[in-house]
């Protein structure tokens, strides 16, 4: 059996991705019987710097392809880090002292509060309905782009779960390709579905409304 693309070297992932991003099926959204255009891009955990290198490597090549279905310019991509995303939102939130954001607040008593408190403070500041999807609803309003890059899955955990960004950002980025660079498996079985398995250990939640991007048809 041959191995899975997502298995093999990285070059050859690279490889398969620049084909599959540069593709006229994949960049007018064909063959999704009616679907969303949802990719998930695996990868281990142990991977993350280089993984952000083929990212920034991808978005570069992407650019300077010349796509016929795209009047002969190239690729262009959209990236945005759910993490830098929500420093972004908590600096912009002022604290309970008057003149010092949310940010800094929370840098100053993290140490000396429990986790659980912390969570739910964060759960409730980063609110994926309320504040998450409608920045990133206001990044894709002003942008001109081709594919959206969704990356710092892992470094947002558990303040914010993948499947959760999923599910609600289904009305906001229909219109163009997303891919979410995922740092574990997402795993499909009859048996129990589709699910996102974080770091390939914690089971983030069932969704089955994504494609694999290592199968998809170049």
């Amino acid at each position: 059996m041959s191995q899975k693309i997502s298995q093999q070297p990285l070059a050859a992932r690279f490889e398969h991705l620049l084909n599959v991003m540069s593709g006229q099926r994949f960049l007018e959204m064909k063959g999704l019987n009616n679907d969303l255009p949802f990719y998930i891009c695996e990868f281990k955990a142990a991977e993350a710097f280089e993984i952000q290198r083929m990212q920034r490597q991808l978005v570069n090549t992407l650019a300077g392809l010349r796509i016929n279905c795209l009047q002969g310019r190239g690729v262009k991509v959209l990236e945005i880090s759910l993490y830098d995303l929500t420093i972004d939102l908590l600096k912009a939130r002022e604290g309970s002292d008057e003149g010092v954001s949310l940010w800094e607040q929370i840098r100053e008593v993290e140490s000396d509060v429990e986790k659980e408190g912390l969570l739910e403070l964060l759960q409730g500041v980063l609110d994926i309905k309320e504040h998450l999807i409608p920045a990133i609803g206001e990044r894709i309003a002003q942008a001109d782009y081709d594919v959206l890059f969704l990356s710092g899955i892992g470094e947002v955990f558990p303040y914010i779960r993948s499947h959760n960004v999923l599910n609600n950002l289904q009305s906001t980025a229909k219109d163009k390709p997303t891919v979410m660079f995922f740092p574990g498996e997402y795993r499909h079985s009859l048996e129990q579905g589709a699910s996102l398995e974080l770091f390939g250990l914690l089971h983030d939640d069932k969704y089955y409304r994504a494609f694999n991007i290592f199968e998809s048809q170049v």
